[in-house]
């Protein structure tokens, strides 16, 4: 390791404030990993979490991996410097667990150039017993784990607080148990997916004929899931100035969502919605202190949280600010977007989602143009110059007049958000943010294709022609290429890690596949049967199957189901 990326990691870890690492000892020593940067993985709330629960136990102890910043990488490139963790400098070979914290299907492309980075074979079986385990957690390890079951020893099916204390258990019983012996334990735990004892065939169609668990794995491996919040505690552990969220401490307060937006994998693999209550909120908001009085509420409905109010209130009242993400369109009120006022916010999220009420009723979004209108003015109202609004284009059964329709509800947006500003004597900006439908995992619309590049560029130049002329109005449009590379990493199965070295190098999707001799349109825009049997679906994640696809046909009836209550019984969580 150079001089200079000595230095660096020592400023890091200068700079950091609260959890420190446990010492040695005898403990079993994990390596947690995040495929991308510092900043990255230091923003993220679960990876944060994990880590404080290794190092809070006598008999763990955690150090922390990322991808080295885009600017040192040409020394790993050239062999003049290897990746050592943050904490200790230790190369990751040294340690017994190698734990990757995986959010997003895009970071799959840098796994590659990380193992090399570190001296590690990226396959699977070309590992013994010189290295570590590899497990890999995160949210993608339970949407769909397929893609890097040829990488990966075993993955955390579910969250974290659930199934770690089994794993240590296994991991720590009999140190001495060689690397077949403690698979084999391992794949008995429940939510622990070890991917060496399943075997898949393929028809000539491409499509997947059989999944056979081969003893002791059970097929399929069941979610886990925490049943209250109250249980854990997921807050920040460590404050840097090297994050987005430098300025502030991040608390959740809830966990999944009631909604059911058809689109949506965090509303259904997080199923049932669960909310931490109020005196642990209170409780962990008094172990902040003072020092960092900003509070980023996490959620995924952060508004529709009954605990929302009142905590902003008492943050407020004890001279701090709350600071959320986003807010629903029909849920926020008058007093919530006060607390967000007196706290500073200048720019707040809505997520229509699409501009035409068909296709709200397609995805399930539940609000009408009138809900719509009526949060964009409370917001502008209160004062809040700035909005920033989502959409998707791309979603089953979209029509020219449903992106019309967007132009349109922008239109009668910027007039009442400008009649107000007007008013108030200040004109803030519109943001429109227009992303890609991409099929997930999990979701009633697991079933669509994507479609395809040439149409969502037309549907693009369409939204560029009629936004970007309109004064105080911004476009941000997703990158097509980076959706369809999401899109085929959240649907692959196995053969596709063959790719991701192509991949992670530049190399084209479609060149990259011609050359593995995959074709992509097979993953990324075919309309799937009724009864084509999934990669994913090595995992329940307790919802059933029957219940996504009976919503998906309301879908594309542009039928509008129900949300979420508890004890429904409709999707078969509860």
């Amino acid at each position: 390791m150079s001089r200079r990326l000595t230095e660096k990691y020592r400023k890091r870890l200068a700079a950091e404030t609260g959890l420190r690492a446990a010492p040695w000892g005898g403990r079993l020593s994990v390596a947690l990993v995040y495929p991308n940067t510092y900043h990255q993985g230091m923003s993220n709330l679960g990876f944060q979490s994990v880590y404080a629960w290794f190092n809070s136990r006598d008999d763990t102890r955690c150090e922390r991996f990322f991808l080295p910043d885009a600017e040192d990488r040409d020394d790993y490139r050239n062999g003049s410097a290897t990746l050592l963790s943050l904490e200790s400098q230790r190369r990751l070979i040294e340690f017994d667990l190698i734990a990757f914290s995986i959010s997003f299907e895009n970071d799959y492309l840098n796994l590659p150039e990380l193992f090399d980075f570190a001296n590690l074979p990226l396959r699977r079986d070309a590992r013994d017993e010189r290295f570590p385990l590899l497990l890999s957690g995160g949210v993608c390890a339970f949407l769909n784990p397929e893609p890097l079951a040829d990488i990966m020893d075993l993955f955390a099916v579910g969250e974290a607080e659930v199934l770690l204390p089994g794993l240590v258990d296994v991991l720590t019983e009999q140190p001495e148990a060689d690397r077949a012996e403690l698979l084999c334990r391992l794949s008995t735990r429940p939510g622990l997916y070890v991917p060496q004892f399943y075997r898949t065939s393929y028809a000539e169609s491409g499509e997947i004929e059989a999944v056979v668990a081969t003893d002791p794995a059970a097929l399929p491996v069941r979610r886990q899931w925490l049943a209250s919040l109250d249980q854990a505690e997921t807050r920040t552990c460590v404050s840097t100035p090297e994050t987005e969220f430098a300025s502030m401490n991040l608390l959740e307060i809830s966990r999944g969502c009631p909604r059911g937006c058809r689109f949506c994998a965090a509303g259904f693999i997080y199923l049932p919605f669960r909310e931490h209550s109020v005196p642990q909120l209170e409780r962990q908001l008094s172990d902040f202190g003072t020092e960092q009085p900003k509070i980023g509420l996490v959620g995924a409905a952060v508004s529709d949280s009954a605990a929302f109010t009142g905590l902003g209130q008492k943050i407020l009242s004890a001279g701090g600010t709350v600071s959320v993400s986003s807010v629903r369109v029909d849920s926020i009120d008058a007093e919530q977007v006060r607390l967000l006022v007196e706290s500073g916010h200048k720019t707040l999220a809505l997520a229509p989602e699409a501009g035409s009420h068909k296709m709200r009723a397609v995805i399930n979004k539940g609000v009408d143009e009138a809900q719509i209108l009526a949060a964009v003015e409370l917001v502008a109202t209160a004062g809040i110059p700035n909005l920033k609004l989502y959409f998707m284009v791309g979603l089953p059964g979209e029509t020219e007049e449903d992106v019309e329709a967007i132009v349109q509800l922008t239109l009668d947006i910027r007039a009442l958000w400008e009649a107000i500003g007007r008013k108030r004597g200040r004109l803030g900006r519109l943001t429109l943010s227009v992303n890609p439908f991409v099929p997930k995992p999990f979701t009633p619309l697991q079933w669509a294709p994507m479609e395809s590049r040439r149409s969502l560029e037309k549907k693009y130049r369409l939204l560029q022609r009629r936004i970007r002329p309109l004064p105080n109005v911004d476009l941000n449009l997703e990158s097509l290429k980076q959706a369809e590379l999401q899109a085929f990493l959240a649907r692959g199965d196995r053969r596709i890690s063959q790719v991701l070295p192509a991949l992670g190098q530049g190399t084209s999707l479609r060149q990259a596949c011609r050359d593995a001799g995959l074709d992509p349109a097979f993953f990324l825009s075919r309309e799937r049967s009724a009864e084509e049997r999934f990669p994913w679906e090595v995992i329940d994640t307790g919802v059933a199957r029957h219940f996504l696809w009976q919503e998906y046909q309301m879908a594309l009836q542009a039928k509008a189901g129900q949300p979420c209550t508890p004890g429904c019984q409709r999707c078969g969580v509860c």
